[in-house]
């Protein structure tokens, strides 16, 4: 294991405020609006949240959309009002195109965004018989679409949205990895020179469709990227639902940075709903005080990946 599981380094917690996988139904505190999703990602900041990882929601419904217009009615006011690293999606939502999912993005131009790193059945359907009722007629529609859904991450995809994004833009990517194979996908960006370290590999565990969320394969992904990108390279974690807290724990014990948000899961303990974002990044930063672990705050965040600073985004 390379030298970043040394209890002397900082710990980048990023927090994803709202995401694109759970709606309204499932969570009154799952922040909808523009000025929830300000709300509540300055409240996961001000918690000690490095990162935020932004969606954007249609302040109508709830549902996702890639729309610029929405995501300027709250990107200026957290630039505004915190320091911490705003990291778009690329990823959006489901049945987005590649342009679709970039639109945000290649106007803000920001320090940071998401990168999914392969195609993949992404499956959100067993969560139908989960809620009787639904607030809204396309939530249910949407899960249901998810069991003859492809999430399209082809090279071709990967490779514009490093040109467009990456080069032309100077963003920095969080490479989201739901597979050991996307790892390997990761490692033929890295050898053909399209991607440069210090990368930030977010592992991701728990998605039906991905890697499952045993010890096991927590295991495996850090020993296989260990393997593939030795020490040019910042690991972090996150784990779907119930396994939140438990494998970002262990990621951090084992070397890695964090994740957490209610994109990730709606919850705070077993049975209870998380009132805030900023209850799941304040849970998590107890956790690595009492591992002796140090939080990373934005500035040594940007340090640790070599971001182009908040002054040369369009935001």
């Amino acid at each position: 294991m390379n030298d970043k599981s040394k209890s002397a380094r900082k710990v980048i917690i990023t927090c994803a405020v709202t995401g694109s996988i759970h709606t309204p139904t499932m969570s009154e505190h799952l922040p909808l609006t523009p000025a929830e999703i300000a709300e509540s990602a300055l409240g996961a900041a001000k918690a000690g949240a490095a990162i935020l990882h932004l969606h954007a929601r249609d302040p109508r419904d709830g549902s996702p959309t890639p729309s610029p217009d929405v995501f300027s009615e709250f990107l200026p006011q957290i630039a505004a009002e915190t320091d911490a690293v705003l990291n778009i999606t690329t990823g959006g939502g489901h049945n987005m195109t590649v342009q679709e999912r970039l639109a945000a993005p290649l106007r803000f131009k920001p320090e940071m965004c998401s990168l999914n790193m392969g195609s993949m059945n992404f499956g959100l359907f067993p969560m139908l018989s989960r809620y009787p009722n639904w607030r809204h007629d396309w939530e249910p529609r949407y899960l249901e679409n998810s069991r003859d859904f492809i999430f399209r991450n082809t090279f071709k995809d990967i490779e514009y949205i490093l040109k467009h994004l990456g080069e032309d833009c100077g963003t920095r990517f969080e490479f989201e990895c739901y597979d050991i194979g996307h790892l390997y996908t990761l490692a033929h960006f890295l050898e053909r020179g399209l991607v440069k370290p210090p990368l930030f590999v977010q592992s991701i565990f728990g998605i039906l469709g991905g890697i499952g969320p045993a010890h096991a394969d927590v295991m495996h992904m850090r020993t296989t990227a260990d393997r593939l990108f030795g020490s040019d390279y910042q690991w972090s974690i996150l784990a779907a639902g119930r396994h939140q807290m438990s494998l970002c724990t262990m990621g951090a014990i084992i070397g890695g940075n964090v994740r957490v948000g209610l994109e990730d899961s709606l919850y705070i303990g077993k049975g209870e709903l998380a009132k805030t974002n900023a209850d799941q990044v304040a849970k998590i930063g107890r956790i690595l005080k009492e591992l002796s672990l140090e939080i990373a705050t934005p500035a040594e965040a940007r340090k640790m990946l070599d971001l182009k600073g908040a002054s040369q985004t369009a935001i």
